[in-house]
């Protein structure tokens, strides 16, 4: 069974899922979770995070499958989901994030303990200079250009569906996409020429 079930389509599949069928849902995962991966990826500045939202993010769509009522917008539904635990998860960190005084006597020795990433195995592979290059300039753009631009060159999203997950109109989003493009050129200037 599992065989036809790869043969569907992505709207046959949803609607699979949502009348309960596992083999169904288990398909939309496998197809979802790369997707989900690469935009956390160029979300999120630390990769040590990405597996556990990623996790929690296709545990979500697993859990809310049902409610979806259009498996056209499934989409634009899966991209609402990964932003909403992203910014999330960003909040909780905020609030929670203990502050150190470093103040303290002159003959005092203080250490801190700072992550290294860059040591990251998985970032080793994968730090070619150009893509490199290219992730650090999607982070210094402003949030809803990089969520955007994320959804439109990373993921094809048209602009209707990149509006509805991010709750804004087309015109913002033609906007913020046109103005991202540019500081992207700016940025990558150097590499480019």
């Amino acid at each position: 069974m599992k065989y036809k079930i790869k043969d569907n389509t992505l709207d046959k599949l949803i609607e699979l899922a949502r009348n309960g069928d596992m083999d169904a849902l288990e398909e939309i995962i496998r197809r979802q979770q790369k997707t989900v991966f690469a935009t956390l990826y160029y979300l999120n500045a630390k990769p040590d995070e990405i597996m556990d939202l990623t996790q929690e993010i296709l545990f979500k769509v697993a859990k809310n499958i049902k409610k979806l009522k259009n498996p056209r917008t499934f989409k634009s539904w899966l991209n609402q989901i990964i932003i909403n635990q992203f910014y999330d998860t960003l909040r909780k960190k905020q609030k929670s994030a203990k502050k150190v005084c470093i103040e303290g006597n002159t003959d005092e020795k203080i250490n801190f303990d700072i992550p290294d990433y860059t040591t990251n195995p998985y970032q080793k592979a994968i730090d070619k200079e150009l893509e490199f290059a290219i992730k650090n300039s999607i982070y210094k753009l402003p949030d809803p250009f990089k969520a955007a631009i994320i959804m439109r060159e990373l993921q094809g999203l048209s602009y209707e569906e990149i509006a509805q997950a991010t709750n804004s109109n087309i015109g913002t989003v033609k906007s913020r996409i046109a103005r991202a493009r540019l500081k992207l050129q700016e940025y990558l200037k150097p590499y480019l020429s």
